[in-house]
């Protein structure tokens, strides 16, 4: 698989930083945009964070909440990843890049998901990326997604453990960029350090799966 031309090449290195500098603000503060912390925190008035396992994401708000508002934290992380990667394309397209957006893709995902796991309006406590970094995978090649989101699907409703799910999905996806996408040397890292990054995000239910004492998920919605 062919390398892909760097921008840097280019002559126009001025109009890199820019496009980059343009892509890294805003994917990280659409990534902070927490569709758990949002519904819990300003319409249920009751912060998600402080519940269960204390993250802020789609698992833990399905088994705190449950019901249709669930489908309203759905909504709000899918779409906050579909106008990154968009933003990230974009960005090249103004600074006539044609044939590089990849590279804009790459890194809208990465400043997202590191807004969703880190947002500095919520006290940098965020999820773990796993809805908005598969809806990511989806944009970027359709046999990524397959590959992440297949493993993901099948070891989850095999087992019960959507944290197993997890871990496959994050291992997988630098595996699945060497595949299917490129084998740029800079893509490659940043596919790494996400997959990386949501196995380390994972750490506390990698040890729980190891110890058997992992949760398996339910729909169970909290008393009032």
């Amino acid at each position: 698989m062919p390398l892909i031309p760097s921008p840097w090449s280019t002559g126009t290195e001025t109009g890199a930083v820019l496009a980059l500098l343009v892509i890294a603000v805003g994917a990280y503060f659409l990534g902070c945009s927490n569709g758990a912390v949002i519904i819990s925190k300003y319409i249920l008035r009751d912060d998600i964070r402080t519940h269960g396992s204390g993250n802020a994401g789609l698992t833990n708000f399905l088994r705190t909440f449950g019901g249709p508002w669930t489908l309203a934290v759905i909504a709000i992380d899918v779409g906050k990843a579909v106008v990154a990667v968009w933003l990230g394309v974009q960005a090249f397209h103004f600074a006539s890049w044609p044939g590089l957006e990849i590279y804009g893709k790459y890194a809208a995902a990465m400043f997202c998901l590191l807004g969703h796991m880190f947002p500095c309006m919520f006290g940098f406590k965020g999820g773990k990326g796993i809805l908005s970094g598969g809806t990511i995978a989806l944009m970027l090649d359709w046999r990524l997604a397959l590959l992440v989101w297949g493993g993901f699907l099948i070891l989850t409703a095999l087992t019960r453990y959507v944290s197993l799910g997890s871990v496959f999905a994050a291992a997988a996806f630098p595996v699945g960029t060497w595949l299917f996408v490129t084998h740029d040397p800079i893509i490659m890292a940043i596919a790494t350090f996400l997959g990386l990054l949501v196995l380390w995000m994972h750490r506390a239910n990698i040890r729980r799966l190891l110890t058997g004492t992992e949760n398996k998920l339910s729909f169970h919605k909290k008393s009032s």
